[in-house]
């Protein structure tokens, strides 16, 4: 598999295989599954040449961290990425107050304090290196500072500015200090990452489905930024939620509800220009954000052994650059968007 190095310090970077893996399914996200199930999709995962995880707290509350501390036992520490999230720490509750029900099942019982002070930063930091077993995480990411988790622009910017003011300090010292190599935000909307790009020392930002083959409104002005200061982007939720792995069929999934209509009208457009030159339309969206130079890395997750397997696959997938030189002309993707 294809690596990108990313050192924008000259700290000796980080080398990201082109394809990672997102755990965040392995917290029991939507279903349960089982341990023995969890190690057999990690196991499947590094086969197919991945060597970037990126993990949370959030996630099953510690269970996707805990179930990649076996996982990574044994293996040389320089040879896999590591990321984890700040930004919330996690409190022993009552069953009916746990964090997530209905999202996340089977999980410990805890629920979720955001605090993304600079004692918040350190205490998360040392809990996830407790469950995941290691002795160093390569990169921290501030998590959900977006608007789609905190409700409103205010609470947002009350949040920003708490990072800015207190926990940003924090992760410049764990920088500073060698015991981690970079440090972002992973966020659902590309607005408040360019927020923070402009007023801090940001490396890297893990982007949830905001640069895909359905969504290019970053290249505004945050993937500009990006370019000119160094940044690195790790693109999470490639498929926009389902939609972009499953077509415009009733009920797909867009932004974790429903599609609407108009991007189900919009897919469909989408995807009757990639059946014109062959290819299907989970193989272009995956393709899509690789193309762009500051990306480093695109993490689908998995829940099933399959689709931990049938990721490589769709990675693997030749992509003729007339499907991209098409769909510009179609008005399907911005004409600024970099396709060679």
């Amino acid at each position: 598999m294809k690596t990108r190095h990313f050192d924008r310090l000259g700290n000796g970077g980080i080398d990201f295989t082109e394809l990672g893996f997102g755990t965040a399914p392995l917290g029991n996200l939507y279903r349960a599954i089982s341990d023995e199930d969890a190690r057999r999709i990690l196991d499947t995962a590094w086969e197919a040449g991945c060597r970037y995880f990126d993990t949370a707290p959030l996630y099953g509350l510690g269970l996707s961290e805990t179930r990649l501390n076996p996982f990574l036992r044994g293996k040389k520490r320089d040879g896999y990425v590591l990321s984890s999230k700040v930004g919330r720490l996690l409190k022993v509750c009552p069953p009916e107050e746990r964090t997530g029900i209905g999202k996340f099942f089977d999980t410990p019982t805890r629920r979720e304090v955001y605090d993304y002070t600079y004692d918040g930063v350190m205490r998360s930091f040392e809990a996830s290196l407790e469950r995941l077993g290691v002795d160093r995480i390569d990169i921290l990411y501030a998590h959900d500072l977006d608007v789609f988790n905190h409700g409103t622009q205010e609470a947002l910017q009350a949040r920003l500015d708490q990072l800015m003011s207190s926990g940003y300090y924090a992760l410049l010292s764990l920088r500073d200090q060698g015991v981690i190599k970079a440090f972002g935000a992973g966020v659902n909307e590309w607005q408040p990452s360019q927020w923070l790009a402009e007023r801090g020392d940001f490396d890297l930002f893990l982007l949830a489905g905001r640069y895909t083959l359905l969504e290019q409104e970053a290249l505004q002005s945050f993937l500009p930024l990006c370019e000119k200061r160094g940044i690195g982007i790790v693109l999470g939720g490639p498929y926009n939620s389902g939609i972009l792995a499953t077509g415009a069929r009733p009920g797909a999934y867009y932004n974790y509800s429903e599609a609407p209509q108009e991007i189900l009208d919009k897919v469909a457009r989408i995807e009757a220009v990639c059946r014109r030159h062959g290819v299907r339309l989970i193989e272009a969206a995956l393709r899509f954000p690789l193309l762009h130079p500051r990306v480093m890395s695109v993490i689908p997750g998995g829940q099933a052994v399959e689709e931990a397997r049938s990721n490589r696959a769709v990675y693997d997938a030749a992509i003729p650059g007339a499907l991209w030189n098409e769909l510009k002309a179609e008005g399907l993707m911005r004409a600024d968007a970099p396709v060679g």
